[in-house]
Formats: structure tokens, sequence, C-alpha cells
């Protein structure tokens, strides 16, 4: 039986890419795609536990989805980081980034970019079960669900 590819494999794939040494990505690259991912884990995991109107999902999701409770999940989630994904977060969290918080603490939307830089690392270094594995535990501690 054929092994499927990731999903980051098959976009690879199709559109002739190769893949980069990490480090040559700048953390707030890390940080653009890292938002999109774990916005998509979030969502898979609302629309797989509740079939809803949109409105509703878009509630749940944004409840976990938001600057504060991201920058909570991630210092949940600090101690069982390496020591070099505990560097690709602080690389994010201290990015000068030409945007400011709408609805957060500029402290907590600093540790957010961190997180999110740290989810884009994952997900190009093809650690999606890693990555899945820390945002469940860390949510559980959070008691969002």
């Amino acid at each position: 039986m054929e092994e499927s590819l990731s999903l980051l494999e098959q976009i690879r794939e199709e559109f002739s890419l190769e893949s980069r040494d990490l480090r040559t990505y700048s953390p707030l690259t890390l940080a653009f795609l890292g938002d999109c991912v774990f916005d998509l884990v979030i969502r898979t995991v609302v629309v797989e536990r509740a079939n809803q109107p949109a409105h509703q999902l878009h509630q749940k999701k944004s409840r976990i989805v938001k600057a504060k409770t991201q920058a909570e999940l991630a210092q949940i989630l600090w101690e069982y980081l390496t020591e070099e994904e505990q560097a690709v977060y602080k690389r994010g969290r201290n990015a000068k980034s030409g945007t400011s918080a709408k609805n957060a603490s500029i402290t907590d939307y600093r540790k957010a970019t961190g997180l999110e830089a740290l989810m884009g690392y994952w997900y190009l270094k093809g650690e999606n079960e890693r990555m899945i594995h820390l945002i469940h535990k860390g949510l559980e501690k959070l008691k969002v669900w």
C-alpha cells in the first residue's frame, strides 16, 4: 500500500518547491504561516466536534485563536519545548512587527507571535504530530473545551 504524503509534501510536489533550511526564514515569516496552521488545527477540532452554523463555529474558534489564549498556551508549552524550539519561540516573540495588537496587550501579542512562529516552524519541519500533541496538551491544561 502506498504511503500518503503530508499536506506540506503534496504542496511542495505539486508546485515544484524544494524544502529550505528553516534557519533562513525570518521569525515573522514563520509566524505568518503558523497563524494559519494553528487556525486550521483549531477550526478542524471545532468542526469535527460539532456540525453547527458557521457563526457558532467562528465564535468557538475565536475564543482560542486570539492573542490572550495563545500567550497562555505558549507559557504552558514552554517546559515541553526543546532548546531549539524555545529559540524559535523567542525569535518570534522578540521580532519587531509592523502591526500592533487590536484586542490584546502588547505582551500577549508578542507571546502569541512567538507561538505562531513555533507553529510555522513545526509545520515546515514536518513535525505535525508533535505540534498537534502539544496543542492538545496545552488546551487541555487551559480547559478551553
